[in-house]
């Protein structure tokens, strides 16, 4: 076989030589039917709502990170003698690591958590289809046997913890580098640029502690940086943070999440209550199969963006009205409005964002006491529809080191006289951004009385 080529937005040009042997076993994965899967599931799910360059797919991000993974394993090879079977498994981590996200992503582990689905969980999906069915008869046939299942443990964190670990999961890891570049040039946003090229020429190997709250236990070797990126490290760190407000927890792309949602999580029930006749659904439509075997590989196998589009028009002709009224408005983009409950308390005890602690306590508990009293509302309506729906969410700017994986959580920067320190200590703004949270409730901007409801809670609370 000849060099196989992929022309990509990000990167340009991607080139696979079949000549190799990883890179061969990796372009035939490219062909296996849950790679495959991925050109129907969109990276960002609904933001095309908002942002319509927005479509670019899971297949076209996971290749990015096996070519990011690639240009970080220079770095490797460069500072160990290991680069036998670690950098393959890394490799092909890379590659598979997105395999099993679901239709809308995280919008399908969202319904999955509330049902208790196990194979709506990405993580898990992924780590079932490269220890089974056609990933692992690739990896393990044609490389050597048992591979398939350390590349899962390496996507999972378990076992054997070397350098080559890093380039799969760390602050600088290929899913977070290409995901940063791919969300923001596909949206169109000009927020998250980042120095790539100066991180990676300043990206070095340093040995970390890593143990449980402030015990260590060992140390392993991550990626670090030296002190001419800080103002890169910087600028990464601040990238990635506006990612979240201005495109992942868009007010619009959210509200058609908690739509979707509410589609789902009414079909498994129906269906649950042997009522599929009610869904407008054909007993043998994926939905529908999934809803009866969610334990099944197969059967979670068969969804994707585009099962779940093909359903909406069959979905609004739905008995039931939570199907038929929420598909009719995820179908033709009618979405319910947005009320910011947080941004209003924020303005009526803090108005000029003195981010006193005092005054933060008293948006935090104002915040939860709203919710409670909507959802307790929500509950005691005699309709089926939901009127009300809240949605709560947070995002650290910044995670620092803690927890099992220690000092890896978090970019180390090498000082001049050759000392490891978080960025937190040599970087002001770092260490000066605060955590991002959303309060909101969504409503049928026609229900003037659930309006009327949202404002009066709000001013009893804040009053």
């Amino acid at each position: 076989m000849a060099i196989q080529r992929v022309r990509d937005p990000v990167h340009n040009l991607i080139e696979f030589d079949t000549h190799d042997e990883l890179e061969r076993v990796v372009w035939k994965l490219l062909q296996s039917r849950p790679f495959q899967r991925l050109r129907r599931v969109k990276q960002l799910g609904f933001s095309e709502l908002v942002y319509p360059g927005a479509t670019h797919t899971r297949f076209a991000h996971s290749i990015g990170v096996f070519h990011t993974a690639r240009e970080l394993m220079e770095i490797v090879r460069k500072k160990t003698d290991d680069q036998g079977s670690r950098e393959k498994i890394a490799l092909a981590a890379a590659m598979v690591h997105d395999v099993g996200h679901g239709p809308f992503s995280h919008a399908f582990e969202t319904v999955g958590k509330r049902l208790g689905l196990k194979l709506a969980d990405h993580e898990v999906m992924s780590d079932e289809l490269i220890r089974n069915g056609e990933i692992a008869e690739i990896l393990n046939t044609d490389i050597m046997a048992g591979f398939a299942s350390n590349v899962a443990n390496m996507i999972k964190k378990e076992g054997k913890i070397t350098l080559h670990n890093s380039v799969v999961s760390s602050q600088f890891d290929a899913d977070r580098l290409d995901y940063m570049q791919r969300d923001r040039l596909m949206t169109g946003s000009e927020h998250a640029a980042i120095d790539l090229t100066w991180l990676l020429a300043n990206l070095d190997i340093g040995e970390v502690t890593t143990g449980v709250d402030d015990t260590a236990v060992g140390s392993v070797p991550t990626f670090v940086i030296g002190p001419k990126a800080i103002q890169a490290a910087e600028s990464y760190v601040l990238g990635l943070f506006q990612l979240y407000p201005t495109i992942y927890f868009h007010k619009t792309t959210r509200g058609a999440e908690k739509l979707f949602a509410e589609i789902l999580v009414q079909l498994v029930k129906l269906v649950g209550d042997a009522a599929e006749e009610k869904t407008g659904l054909p007993s043998k439509h994926p939905l529908i199969k999934f809803a009866k075997e969610p334990e099944s590989l197969d059967t979670a196998l068969a969804l994707d963006d585009t099962v779940v589009w093909g359903a909406l028009q069959l979905l609004c002709e739905a008995d039931d009205p939570i199907l038929s009224q929420f598909s009719a408005r995820l179908l033709n983009r009618k979405l319910f409005k947005c009320y910011d409950i947080r941004a209003e308390i924020t303005h009526r005890f803090d108005p000029h964002n003195s981010m006193d602690l005092q005054n933060i306590e008293k948006i935090e508990k104002c915040c939860a006491s709203v919710v409670v009293k909507l959802q307790e509302w929500q509950k005691n309506q005699g309709g089926v529809v939901p009127r009300i729906i809240t949605d709560e969410a947070e995002r650290k700017p910044y995670k620092a080191g803690g927890g099992s994986n220690g000092h890896t959580e978090q970019i180390n920067v090498r000082t001049d006289g050759g000392e490891l320190i978080d960025i937190r200590q040599r970087s002001e703004i770092v260490k000066s951004l605060s955590i991002y949270r959303l309060t909101r409730a969504y409503y049928d901007d026609s229900d003037a009385d659930a309006l009327q409801v949202i404002k009066n809670i709000v001013e009893g609370e804040i009053a």
